[in-house]
This record gives structure tokens, sequence and C-alpha cells, in this order.
């Protein structure tokens, strides 16, 4: 069996939260079911990992997306329902992709990890490419359809049939 890891991507109050810069209507919708996998993967054993932005105030992607999540700020917290607990990891990001420029690859690697399970928003952004650097680095993915949202439901669709047909479940060695 593979060693696994749940990672919980950008379930921020800048994306989560009602009126927030970058709202994600449906995170609110997921957060629950988010909630029910992380006690899972608590119970089973499986390290918790939080990916969360983490932007400086003049963050380049902020000349594509609205300022969100900046560091030291409330909107860039974890929201409440599926606060960390002692033992979780927290890596923070400054873009897309949960790997470009963290150490998200060498706590996988120290913890023997071979698949992850993928958490969070946005689908058709940060999961996806999380997912893509994941699956070039030679991880299993797995994603829960009922614990990701997009920003609309055709971009959302679009990334979980790029996810699934794309970077398919990797055959054991």
């Amino acid at each position: 069996m593979r060693k696994k890891a749940i990672l919980i991507i950008d379930m921020l109050k800048d994306f989560v939260i009602k009126g927030a810069p970058l709202e994600v209507s449906a995170a609110r919708r997921i957060a629950d079911n988010i909630k029910l996998q992380i006690d899972k993967a608590r119970g089973d054993g499986i390290p918790v990992i939080y990916v969360c932005d983490s932007h400086r105030t003049d963050d380049p992607e902020f000349r594509v997306w609205p300022v969100h999540a900046v560091c030291g700020t409330e909107g860039a917290e974890i929201v409440d329902e599926i606060m960390p607990e002692k033992g979780d990891i927290i890596i923070q990001k400054k873009t897309y992709s949960g790997f470009f420029e963290t150490e998200l690859d060498e706590v996988l690697k120290r913890l023997g990890i071979e698949e992850v399970i993928l958490t969070g928003v946005c689908t058709e952004i940060c999961v996806l490419y999380t997912a893509a650097d994941a699956y070039m680095r030679g991880y299993s993915v797995t994603v829960h359809e009922d614990c990701v949202a997009g920003l609309n439901e055709d971009d959302h669709r679009f990334a979980l049939k790029q996810i699934r047909d794309v970077l398919k479940p990797r055959p054991r060695e």
C-alpha cells in the first residue's frame, strides 16, 4: 500500500468567506467534506499538510488576481472549520503550485510519501498545478471531487477531467 498524505490547498478566509477578495462560493460547501477527510487521515495516521497562499503586498500575482492572502492578514488564515492541529504541517506558497519554491517535496520525501490526496481551492488553478507538479515528481495523485471547488463550474470540471485523464495513477513498481 502506498504511503499517503492529504493536502489541504488554500482553504483560507480570502477564498472561502462570503465577500472575500477571491471568493470561491463553492468552497463553503466542501469544508465539511474536507473536515471528514482530515479526521479520517488523522485517525489513519496519514500526514495532514496545509498548503497556503502567502503573498507579499506587492506580489506580481496581483496583476492577474485581486489582492488576497497577504502574509500576516486575517484573509491569509485557514478557515476555522478545518484548523490545523498539533502535528499538522503548514507549507506557505507564493504561486499556484504547492511545489514551486517551497519545501513541500522535501517534506513528502522525508515522510516517505508516494501518494498525495488533494483537497481545497481553486480546482482549475492551485489544485490542478499542484497535481501536475506532484505527478511530474513521481507521486500518485488522488482528488476527491467533493473536496475541491473552483471559481466556476466549467473550469472546475475541466480541471477534474485533466487530472483524471492526464495525471492517471501510476502503477506500482
